[in-house]
Order: structure tokens, then C-alpha cells, then sequence
């Protein structure tokens, strides 16, 4: 999100804060949906999950591709094959692993 549009929002969430014709529950619902558009990656469980499942895809299809080209041809794996693997293989350790600052 562009820092105008955040700005909006941190605006918009003290408007509401602010406004006393608002029942303290309505105001805790509007802020927590504010809130979470402002925190994407935080709150919606789908991303986490589709960028796994995709990174997954491309280590499996990385060395099943480079087992059947060394397999059928009997040349040596490329370089950029190898490297690609290593790196969908570097993504989802540091996905799946617990951040430092979580413990």
C-alpha cells in the first residue's frame, strides 16, 4: 500500500476513535476491519499459504525436471536448474522457520 493511502487509513481509524456517535462496539468492529487492510500479509492466511504451496511446486518440479533431463540424456543438471531449486529451497526455510523476534 502507498504511504498516501496508509496515511488515509491511520486518519480515517482516528476519525472514528474520535467520534462519539459511535457505539464502543461498532468502533472496535470498523477499527479491527481497518486494521487488518492495513496489514495484509499479517492477517490473510491465503497469501502465506499460496507462496508456500508455489515455492513447494517449483523445488519439486526443479528436481524431478533435473532427475528426468540427467536420466534421459545423461548430461550434467544446469546450473540455472540447480540454482533455481536452491533458492525456492532458501525461500521456504526462511518462510517456515520462526522469526527471532516470535520467541
Amino acid at each position: 500500500m502507498t504511504n498516501n493511502k496508509v496515511k488515509i487509513m491511520q486518519d480515517t481509524m482516528k476519525i472514528i476513535e474520535g467520534e462519539s456517535g459511535i457505539s464502543q462496539d461498532t468502533k472496535d468492529q470498523l477499527l479491527n476491519n481497518l486494521q487488518k487492510v492495513l496489514t495484509p500479509l499479517q492477517t490473510d492466511k491465503w497469501v502465506y499459504r499460496l507462496v508456500v504451496g508455489f515455492l513447494g511446486f517449483t523445488v519439486l518440479v526443479t528436481v524431478v525436471g533435473g532427475l528426468i533431463l540427467n536420466g534421459k540424456t545423461g548430461s550434467a543438471i544446469p546450473e540455472g536448474i540447480i540454482a533455481l531449486g536452491s533458492a525456492a529451497v532458501g525461500a521456504l526455510a526462511g518462510l517456515i522457520a520462526p522469526s527471532p523476534g516470535s520467541r
